[in-house]
């Protein structure tokens, strides 16, 4: 059976207060902890993770990529079964399981993509962490499909919408009048493309035109 790049996504809940008391307690360094990836339940790809498929995957990717503080995910990743270093923005520095959870403790890190992971955190946009992985998958019924033996876990990476593949979040319209849930959703894409910008512009030493 055919391989491929498969991502879900799980949302990733930091408060900014969190953020602010890692960079207290770590000398400035950010470090937060939270759920990475779920085993044995449906998500909503409509795939399941078997536990013990999953174990294999955490226990390989601890004794390796953690181990050799490699364990680097990307900003928003791509289709891709390589982790760009232009767009890493942390290192997982341990992972365990919880019942049925992966929880993960994750530095965020002070490259471009970091400075921005970290910026969105502060401002309390939710985000989502995403497993990206390669392998193929079995039909267990109608809208659900199992993932099999042949899976290999790539990374973790931090996505703008852990629901819907894509880059950031865009505002939603309908027949010309924004619905109170569209203009939150506005609202949020406003406030992460300010944020972005204002990082972009400090690092290029410019100043942001409004």
């Amino acid at each position: 059976m055919e391989r491929k790049i498969l991502v879900d996504y799980i949302p990733f809940k930091v408060s900014p207060q969190q953020i602010n008391e890692s960079m207290s307690l770590n000398g400035g360094r950010v470090i937060v902890e939270g759920v990475l990836q779920r085993s044995g339940a449906k998500n909503q790809n409509g795939r399941i993770y078997p536990k013990e498929i999953l174990a294999r995957e955490v226990a390989n990717y601890k004794k390796i990529q953690i181990a050799e503080k490699r364990a680097l995910g990307e900003l928003d990743h791509p289709e891709s079964s390589v982790v760009n270093l232009n767009n890493v923005s942390h290192n997982i520095l341990d992972c365990w399981w919880d019942g049925d959870d992966v929880i993960g403790k994750v530095e965020i890190l002070g490259t471009p993509s970091g400075n921005i992971l970290k910026e969105l955190l502060q401002a309390g946009i939710l985000l989502g962490i995403s497993s990206r992985g390669l392998g193929s998958v079995r039909e267990l019924d109608e809208g659900t499909v199992a993932v099999e033996d042949d899976f290999e876990l790539i990374c973790w990476d931090f996505v703008s919408n852990p629901s819907t593949h894509g880059a950031f979040m865009k505002p939603i319209q309908s027949e010309g009048v924004l619905t109170e849930s569209a203009i939150k959703q506005n609202q949020s894409y406003v406030k992460v493309n300010t944020i972005i910008r204002d990082i972009l512009c400090e690092m290029e030493g410019c100043c942001p035109v409004d």
